[in-house]
């Protein structure tokens, strides 16, 4: 009887200290089952550049004008763009698909845009398209939208993109790191 007692009571410890030295991920926590990441390039024309520009504003509040961004802001400004995907930050590398969608500044007393946009690919590596929309607060270091869908490779994918601005020149260019977590793959 004793010894089924000290049996069971190591047993038990065994137990207790497995649980405790093994990390658990917080209880729902999903891990994705794809993590992608990428760059897009926007250079907006601003009257001067438009055989560079793969963006250009298409709406704009009664104040400014189609050409340069409107003060305060930028609010009303509604953009719509075609830009590069890299693998890399480097604007000159190849191409591995487009960005193309639109934002539009929605807030007059900070930089903030709400996104509407896809990726689309025709590479070697990827085919088809990851589609994101969401709120995206530009002063915050991430910000994350959601994938909301797909294409190809990407069929219905579900998941969150965090956004990182890499760099910028003013209100002509800005780069941004995507870095894209699915938690759907089908």
């Amino acid at each position: 009887m004793e010894a089924k007692r000290f049996i069971s009571t190591i047993f038990f410890l065994f137990l207790l200290s497995k649980s405790y030295s093994l990390p658990h991920p917080k209880k729902g926590a999903r891990i994705p089952c794809k993590r992608l990441a990428f760059y897009f390039h926007d250079i907006i024309y601003n009257g001067n550049n438009a055989k560079n520009a793969t963006s250009a504003i298409v709406g704009a509040p009664a104040w400014a004008n189609k050409t340069i961004l409107a003060g305060q802001s930028h609010f009303g400004d509604m953009v719509v763009f075609d830009d590069p995907i890299t693998l890399d930050n480097n604007l000159h590398s190849k191409p591995v698909g487009r960005a193309q969608g639109i934002y539009i500044y929605d807030k007059k007393e900070i930089f903030t845009a709400w996104l509407a946009f896809s990726f689309v690919f025709n590479s070697t590596e990827h085919k088809g398209s990851i589609n994101f929309a969401g709120a995206d607060p530009l002063m915050s270091k991430t910000r994350d939208i959601s994938v909301i869908g797909g294409t190809g490779d990407f069929l219905m994918a579900r998941g969150v993109a965090t956004l990182m601005t890499d760099a910028f020149e003013g209100e002509v260019y800005f780069r941004l790191r995507v870095d894209i977590k699915l938690y759907e793959c089908w």
